[in-house]
């Protein structure tokens, strides 16, 4: 049952010590210990957190061509991801648990030869309560990471309320908005890497729209948080900004609680208080009240979607067996 009194939130807007996995998880483990002196009960992370959201690289590709530099690019990428479970998985859950804190944040996820931009869940005792895969990548996101289905869709009952994630452009997916609303999230978390200033508008639309509390985080990111070697077209300064931020939390009618953040690096926080879900709920509910099942009906498919699925083919009895009757 989720708490009846007001709690605290927060974003946390911050880089990744990209492509190296041991220093980003020391990283989120400081964080941690932070959000907890700050009072957090739940933080959300960025989009590609561990380790890395690779902007600005095009890993050799160009139509019909890939270069050998591009292939040791994605090595290297594929090197810095985690296996999910694992003991990078494992890191995570001891910095949830030891902070109390209810953790959302994007990793790279790595399964045989392919990388999936992935949302992890842990309550605040460490339990590792599942994952998001991201349906669509965008653009240039589709070279490196591979698609999600809908078996990785959840929404977590939690003592601090219904809690889902939805991936940065996934958020402009209307229908899988609609499920998300349909299995009843109150906590809709937004990691993104869109620090463009029409992000905050659709995340007011999405809690006006879900009648929801909205948390979206991005990481502030400068050259200088990525290898020296890192060759992209941004150049070598290494106060040049590669991603800035826009961080915010919005409340279910729309309102703005934290952010946006442009500034750096920093932790939003902001008290909330489900019982606002149910005030805002009055005049629109967008899969009760105010739908209309007799025109417009979703149907989500949640298998699994493997691309090898094993059968076993029972074994024919060798035992003789007597005829009836005989």
């Amino acid at each position: 049952m989720a708490l009846s009194a007001p709690f605290r939130v927060a974003v946390v807007q911050a880089a990744p010590v990209a492509f190296e996995v041991a220093r980003t998880l020391e990283k989120v483990s400081d964080l941690a210990a932070d959000l907890r002196r700050r009072g957090a009960r739940l933080a959300l992370f960025p989009e590609a957190f561990v380790s890395a959201y690779p902007r600005g690289l095009d890993f050799g590709a160009t139509v019909g061509v890939r270069t050998p530099a591009g292939r040791e690019q994605f090595r290297r990428y594929w090197e810095s991801a985690i296996d999910v479970p694992g003991p990078h998985v494992d890191a995570l859950a001891r910095a949830a648990r030891a902070n109390e804190l209810h953790l959302v944040i994007g990793v790279i996820e790595r399964e045989g030869g392919t990388l999936y931009c992935t949302v992890l869940f842990f309550a605040s005792d460490g339990e590792c309560l599942g994952k998001h895969r991201k349906l669509m990548p965008t653009g240039s996101e589709r070279l490196v990471w591979g698609f999600g289905d809908g078996s990785t869709m959840p929404v977590f009952d939690t003592d601090i309320g219904r809690i889902g994630a939805v991936i940065c452009w996934e958020n402009y997916m209307p229908l899988l908005r609609a499920a998300m609303y349909g299995k009843g999230v109150e906590i809709y978390c937004a990691p993104t890497a869109d620090g463009r200033d029409t992000w905050l508008p659709t995340m007011q639309h999405i809690a006006l729209e879900g009648r929801c509390f909205v948390l979206s985080a991005n990481q502030f990111a400068r050259r200088r948080d990525y290898p020296a070697d890192y060759q992209t077209a941004f150049g070598d300064d290494p106060d040049t900004v590669l991603s800035r931020g826009g961080s915010c939390i919005v409340d279910p009618l729309g309102r703005v609680l934290a952010g946006p953040d442009f500034t750096g690096e920093a932790i939003l926080t902001a008290d909330i208080d489900l019982a606002e879900i149910a005030r805002a709920r009055l005049d629109f509910d967008v899969v009760g009240h105010y739908a209309r099942p007799d025109v417009f009906r979703l149907v989500v498919d949640e298998t699994p979607k493997p691309a090898v699925a094993f059968r076993r083919i029972p074994r024919k009895s060798t035992r003789k067996t007597r005829a009836r009757g005989v």
